[in-house]
């Protein structure tokens, strides 16, 4: 499949024993439905009256399968209680600790900060908040951890703008600890292209941070195509629409463009059809490099393990540890 062989004289036996690398995981929709439920109730915020009820609410049900628009109301509740410091701080070290239980040693989380400002928290408090929850579980954990930045396509070029400056400005390189190590562009792809950011994306490079970008999610090749010429993406976030052009695969091979690979979403958000294989098979055959990633844990009802054991089903343990060994290599983390 166009994996390389391990280098680990004794490769895990079991997918739920490989040390994983995490690329694509996004705050909001990763926070456990135990804790949402806990600062909801705490601040009388909770619209239903059981923790099973608040569960329907927060993770995808089966009828709600095949749409990203669907996909995406999922995040609308856990915003009422992320617009507050500790609370932003709280469910990053949970989220931290989960990942870390299932075996995820290196882990990227991504987090939009300008819908975390709604209650009066600058830019800064609200990325502080985030990065102060990962020191807290970096403490606990032997993991290491950074941040992406997301700015929304909805939200345009200009907020993107100053996103990308508030982001640079928490840059990994101004921390003895965790800092913001990347930038993305996230949300509704049809009518928002990856070539309107571009500005964003140069102060991002400029000032050292690595790039990426959701795209091919929810659109065709082209946007693909405008990240990596127009963006200089060395990542792409999804990317499941390049299967349709031979020549794009060939290109991401060529310029080793790793793909993070979010397969449980993908299927229900309709990225995917049901009845056709996930395009992270195709991307191995191609030599593309790939990443195993959840997307958003508690929406998709998955975690690290069960991406895995999804997978081990076409491809060996030594396959799937040889991928988070090789998506090690595309880390924006620093070396420390």
């Amino acid at each position: 499949m166009g994996v390389k062989k391990s280098s680990q004289k004794r490769p895990p036996s079991h997918p739920s024993r490989i040390h994983k690398v995490e690329l694509h995981q996004h705050v909001d929709g990763s926070i456990p439905v135990a804790l949402a439920w806990k600062l909801m109730k705490r601040h009388g915020l909770n619209p239903v009256g059981t923790m099973t009820q608040m569960e329907k609410l927060l993770v995808l049900q089966n009828q709600e399968r095949g749409s990203l628009l669907r996909y995406l109301d999922k995040f609308h509740y856990p915003l009422w209680i992320t617009q507050f410091y500790e609370n932003i701080a709280r469910v990053v070290e949970a989220i931290v600790e989960e990942a870390y239980r299932n075996q995820v040693r290196l882990l990227e989380l991504r987090y939009s900060p300008v819908i975390h400002t709604f209650a009066g928290l600058t830019l800064r408090q609200t990325i502080s908040a985030a990065l102060s929850g990962i020191n807290r579980a970096k403490k606990r954990f032997p993991i290491r951890a950074g941040l992406i930045v997301i700015a929304m396509r909805q939200h345009g070029p200009h907020i993107a703008k100053i996103l990308a400056r508030s982001a640079v400005a928490e840059g990994q390189q101004f921390h003895q600890r965790t800092g913001v190590i990347g930038f993305d562009v996230a949300g509704l792809e049809r009518g928002n292209p990856p070539k309107l950011f571009k500005e964003a994306y140069a102060i991002a490079r400029i000032g050292g941070l690595g790039l990426t970008i959701h795209a091919g999610e929810d659109e065709g090749p082209h946007a693909i195509w405008q990240a990596i010429d127009d963006l200089g993406v060395t990542r792409i976030g999804h990317g499941c629409s390049s299967v349709r052009d031979k020549v794009l695969l060939r290109r991401l091979a060529r310029d080793k463009i790793l793909v993070e690979c979010c397969i449980t979403s993908n299927y229900q958000t309709g990225s995917v059809k049901p009845d056709r294989p996930h395009p992270i098979f195709t991307f191995l055959e191609y030599g593309i490099p790939v990443a195993i990633c959840t997307d958003n844990t508690t929406v998709s009802g998955t975690n690290q393990t069960l991406e895995n054991r999804r997978l081990v089903r076409k491809l060996s343990v030594p396959q799937l540890n040889v991928i988070h060994q090789n998506a090690r290599n595309y880390s924006f983390i620093r070396t420390d």
